[in-house]
């Protein structure tokens, strides 16, 4: 059985309605509609435990390639197929490589807030809420750099259109989630708007993935990245 559940490997499933759920490693108690079907519930804190790491690893950084940069976070122990980590390494890789290409960014205190912004988004976004993670991520990355909030203008409009470019990217190539095609889909789709936007030209490389083999629901053909 390839990666599913992070305590059996066993498949999730997807539930119609919320539940009272334990988490199997820290025992919290919370509403959710995904466990395994051994019965397995990870929250979300738990399934991204060790993803403070993220920091450590783009401030060490001198790649302006984003893609290089988030392969090197899916190569790390707190990484999995799937889930709510690439909700903020998406971000942080763009974040890493924009300031690396030139562009005027407090890395530090960028990722810091990309942690906190990305960790609020939860696992499953794409499918319960029609908007993936990864493509947030993006949105959340423009935010950061330009510095928006709810009341600025131009700033607003760019990190709403990054989002829905993104999600557009991700959204035309149908489902299920793979959550190593959606996050290279949205950074591919980062790198052309932040150079016609920003006038910032961050690198790009061929992507072939490596990690088909331990997605149970890997498109094959489908995907532009096999």
């Amino acid at each position: 059985m390839k990666e599913e559940c992070i305590i059996c490997k066993a498949p999730l499933e997807y539930l119609e309605r919320d539940e009272m759920m334990e988490c199997a490693l820290c025992h919290k108690k919370e509403l959710s509609k995904t466990r395994c079907v051994n019965g397995h519930y990870v929250c979300n804190e738990c399934h991204m435990k060790g993803l403070d790491a993220v920091i450590g690893i783009c401030l060490s950084e001198e790649s302006k390639n984003p893609v290089e940069i988030i392969r090197r976070m899916m190569a790390e122990p707190f990484c999995h197929m799937h889930g709510p980590e690439h909700h903020v390494m998406v971000g942080a890789a763009l974040l890493t490589a924009y300031r690396n290409a030139g562009g005027d960014v407090d890395l530090s205190d960028a990722l810091t807030e990309m942690m906190k912004r990305g960790q609020s988004v939860p696992g499953g976004a794409c499918g319960f809420w029609g908007a993936c993670g990864a493509g947030i991520s993006t949105g959340m990355f423009i935010s950061i750099i330009s510095k928006a909030t709810p009341l600025t203008g131009k700033s607003w409009g760019l990190s709403n259109k990054m989002t829905s470019k993104s999600l557009d990217s991700i959204g035309s190539i149908d489902g299920p989630r793979c959550c190593k095609r959606d996050s290279y889909l949205a950074i591919l789709t980062a790198i052309n708007f932040v150079k016609e936007n920003f006038g910032i030209e961050m690198e790009r490389s061929e992507i072939k993935c490596i990690h088909y083999e331990q997605n149970n629901q890997c498109i094959g053909s489908r995907c532009p990245f096999r």
